[in-house]
């Protein structure tokens, strides 16, 4: 038993730790991000390699299925903990980690229930009820292939090149290393070819108490409360980093990507503008120059400005006018145009509505027109092109939950 005991410490005095991340709880995961990287402890790219799982956000449910999946995945030695403010993080990690050391546990409940994802309905066409009714259903309908002891088989259907092979049905997320929080994209695919999108949805997550963490700045003013623009400057600086990190960590980049955080995390914590500048033009030299990262990126998911437009994305996305490599370049260069002045003391307008993402101010929020246009990007692209296509565009999940009403300006 001793000899057990000692070897369970051993194992596991570094636990590998998969977060479930839920809409609206972006100060929470930077929380856990930093918590996790001042412990050392590694994350892991599956439910069958994690230790530790913790759920980050308020689930819209008590008892989603998803989550009992992720649960049943893991093996034993195991524990679950649960982070729903950013305050909690790092005494969570400890107890679920004094859990896995006495042999595993469970805290809270997560079991049962077949909940039914959110669906993340496209903004309608204006003037054409017909036309938005159709892309609806192209986008976001649900085949439900034959299953044998739960498990889909494939079907079949014609490939890119004229072939009729197998299509298989794969749901992408919710839990998934370096994925926007609680999104579900389900697609068809040939092989590692996406043949269809054919669902792109939110798990339901509680309602959000503030605004989007990332608009916030902009909101706040918009609402008649004091902010800076430096604060703002600040908060576009940190927005970009996130996205950068999330981009290289899905290239295949870990110390670009641990790079990106860090300094993320170095503009919230309200590191010096002259700090903060010298040490984001180093990393927009180094990732600027990688031609690893330019020939892995380049002619993917390519957004032309006037089909941006048409869509009604803007921000970076509308911007780049192009493809995953002009993206990542358009955020390097806001990134580090948003380090300059962070510590500029004159008022936010009011009426300034752009945030990290777009127009803050019209009828839906930028990251609805950037999940709209997904389908059409990953459309006939590879597995890996496609993970890539949608960490270019990072869409955040955040900006569609609803807010409590009169929770803006307190935010």
């Amino acid at each position: 038993m001793e000899l057990r005991n000692a070897l369970l410490r051993a194992a596991l005095a570094r636990p590998a730790v998969l977060t479930a991340v839920l809409p609206g709880a972006t100060p929470a995961r930077l929380a856990v991000e930093r918590a996790l990287r001042a412990r050392r402890w590694p994350r892991a790219l599956s439910p069958a390699a994690a230790d530790l799982l913790v759920v980050v956000g308020r689930p819209g449910e008590d008892e989603p299925a998803w989550l009992e999946g992720t649960w049943q995945a893991l093996a034993e030695p195991r524990a679950l903990v649960r982070v729903e403010e950013a305050a909690d993080a790092g005494a969570a990690l400890d107890a679920g980690h004094a859990a896995l050391l006495r042999g595993g546990r469970r805290t809270g409940t997560a079991a049962g229930g077949a909940a039914r994802p959110h669906p993340v309905s496209p903004a309608p066409a204006a003037g054409h009820p017909d036309q938005a009714h159709a892309g609806h259903t192209a986008a976001h309908s649900h085949d439900t292939p034959m299953l044998i002891s739960g498990l889909p088989l494939a079907d079949r259907a014609d490939d890119r090149d004229g072939l009729r092979l197998d299509r298989l049905h794969v749901p992408f997320g919710p839990v998934l290393p370096d994925w926007p929080a609680g999104l579900v994209v389900r697609l068809a695919l040939q092989g590692d070819v996406v043949q269809e999108v054919t669902g792109v949805e939110l798990v339901p997550a509680a309602p959000a108490t503030r605004p989007a963490f990332w608009d916030e700045p902009w909101r706040r003013a918009a609402a008649g409360a004091p902010v800076t623009r430096g604060e703002a400057a600040r908060r576009r600086c940190a927005a970009h980093l996130d996205s950068l990190g999330r981009l290289l960590s899905v290239a295949d980049w870990p110390d670009a990507a641990t790079r990106a955080r860090r300094l993320r995390d170095a503009a919230l914590a309200d590191a010096p503008a002259e700090e903060l500048a010298y040490a984001t033009r180093r990393l927009t030299r180094r990732v600027g120059r990688s031609r690893t990262l330019r020939w892995l990126t380049s002619g993917i998911g390519v957004l032309p400005r006037e089909r941006a437009l048409a869509a009604g994305v803007g921000g970076p996305a509308l911007e780049a006018d192009g493809d995953v490599w002009c993206r990542t370049v358009r955020w390097l260069a806001e990134a580090a145009r948003a380090a300059e002045t962070c510590e500029d003391p004159r008022p936010l307008p009011p009426d300034d509505p752009y945030g990290p993402r777009g127009d803050l101010t019209g009828e839906h929020p930028p990251s609805r027109a950037l999940l709209d246009v997904l389908p059409s990007l990953l459309h006939g692209a590879e597995l890996a092109a496609a993970r890539l296509t949608l960490a270019s565009l990072d869409p955040d999940p955040d900006e569609l939950v609803p807010v409590a009403a009169g929770e803006v300006a307190r935010g």
